[in-house]
């Protein structure tokens, strides 16, 4: 007799969930340097436009394959597919993508967690940019701290989920998501009314597109295309398993809308930190991924109360982080236990040293393997894992739930229709098929072939 499968304990859990998962280093590090690479305003509306017609349609599909097998990404496709059909191998390919998105993302998360504890116990006080630069070569060149962080991450998360289900995830869940929106909203006040903030505004909020123009409207095109599609973590499966774990009160459009929501929100609050502090000291918005890590610590320096507001930003940033870890963690544990009938806690222990041994290429590929250079002089491990994961899985994995979801040969657009608009709450409409059979592949193939073209021929 089969186990009855867990449940969320609330819708909310089930949305603050989904959400955490969504949110991530995406939206708090990626976010604020891209829009501020394609010249702030007309991106962030081109960035908002493409969330609507591309991840939500995806995010709903996720879900109404979770929710109308109610198992995990592997046994999901096997269950909806007709008989002799190979869907389910992408339930394989997800669970890989889950593994590889974790062999680097638990590194970069340890990166928060120490400039949290920098930031707190007063490092980088007196340090100029290059000095905050020395301190992030010198942590990147220290293999020993570098795992010894990347483990505490792992032994966190899948301690954490080992708890179960309601009393783990969901319950630390919601605490750290409250925490994170709290100190989001704190932080945004205090950088908005900085003295020379509001040019920071203008630059992020007021469209310019003679700006946009300068920086070329196409290239910032697929730039917002390319973040909204990929701040939702889609194509590995993430929010199918929590799908698997609700009830059918509610439909799925509104589900996604509410997590879509609050993924944006978090986004956009980040910029509200980032850019009125960029301007009030004189930095460059455009400073490209060190804007965290190097540029912002420096601009703390130079603030009133800035070792609490930089401990803030970073436990924020911490939080962000460990959001979606606990979520993909989920995803990969609840595998273990459908496909080999392993307890909660077997599942987290074997996957807990799986993970930690598959995260550490990630960690020398920064000192001891620092020689690997997979796309010419500069790159490292983590750009070859995040280009596997970013690049490949996940469009490919979203292409593959579409077509699963719209075509004959798979579930069907009429079995996906009815499961997504049970319950309570906005429909999809049926005339919306066209567009979901024939434009969204298309949109999503086009992000592929960009991505690739982009890396090896660009």
């Amino acid at each position: 007799m089969e186990k009855e499968r867990e449940r969320l304990g609330s819708r909310l859990g089930f949305i603050l969930l989904s959400a955490g998962c969504a949110i991530g280093i995406g939206n708090v590090w990626r976010f604020p340097y891209v829009t501020g690479k394609y010249g702030g305003g007309v991106f962030v509306l081109f960035y908002l436009f493409f969330l609507i017609v591309m991840g939500l349609p995806v995010m709903t599909m996720e879900f109404a394959v979770g929710r109308a097998s109610r198992k995990s990404v592997i046994k999901s496709f096997r269950e909806l597919e007709k008989e002799g059909q190979k869907w389910h191998l992408q339930g394989y390919a997800a669970f890989a993508g889950n593994y590889c998105l974790m062999m680097f993302y638990t590194t970069v998360a340890g990166w928060m967690l120490y400039y949290f504890f920098l930031m707190l116990t007063g490092r980088f006080e007196g340090a100029d940019a290059a000095g905050v630069g020395v301190i992030f070569s010198d942590m990147l060149g220290r293999p020993d701290i570098m795992v010894l962080l990347m483990c505490l991450v792992v032994a966190a998360g899948f301690g954490i989920c080992s708890m179960g289900l309601q009393n783990g995830v969901e319950r630390i869940t919601k605490g750290m998501m409250a925490a994170l929106l709290g100190i989001m909203v704190v932080l945004a006040v205090h950088s908005m009314f900085m003295e020379g903030g509001g040019e920071g505004l203008k630059f992020y909020l007021l469209p310019d597109f003679e700006r946009a123009a300068e920086v070329g409207l196409a290239e910032m095109i697929v730039g917002a295309m390319n973040q909204a599609f990929f701040t939702l973590s889609l194509g590995i499966g993430s929010m199918a398993i929590f799908g698997s774990y609700i009830g059918k009160e509610h439909t799925l459009l509104k589900e996604s809308l509410h997590i879509a929501v609050l993924d944006t929100f978090v986004a956009v609050m980040a910029g509200l930190i980032i850019f009125p502090a960029c301007f009030a000291f004189g930095v460059s918005p455009d400073s490209g991924p060190s804007l965290i890590f190097i540029t912002l610590p420096n601009v703390f320096n130079h603030m009133a109360g800035g070792r609490i507001w930089g401990s803030l930003f970073f436990i924020f940033m911490s939080f962000a982080a460990l959001s979606t870890v606990l979520a993909v963690f989920e995803n990969i544990i609840s595998c273990g236990m459908d496909m080999w009938g392993w307890s909660r806690r077997k599942s987290s222990l074997i996957n807990m040293a799986l993970v930690a041994l598959l995260s550490v290429p990630c960690v020398l590929g920064f000192n001891l393997w620092a020689g690997f250079a997979p796309f010419g002089e500069g790159s490292n491990v983590l750009d070859l894992e995040d280009f596997i994961v970013s690049s490949i899985i996940l469009p490919l994995g979203s292409l593959v739930y579409l077509m699963f979801c719209v075509s004959g040969f798979g579930w069907g657009f009429r079995s996906y229709l009815e499961e997504a608009n049970t319950g309570k709450g906005m429909r999809i409409p049926k005339w919306l098929g066209g567009y979901l059979k024939y434009v969204l592949p298309v949109m999503i193939l086009f992000l592929f072939l960009e991505g690739i073209i982009g890396k090896f021929f660009g």
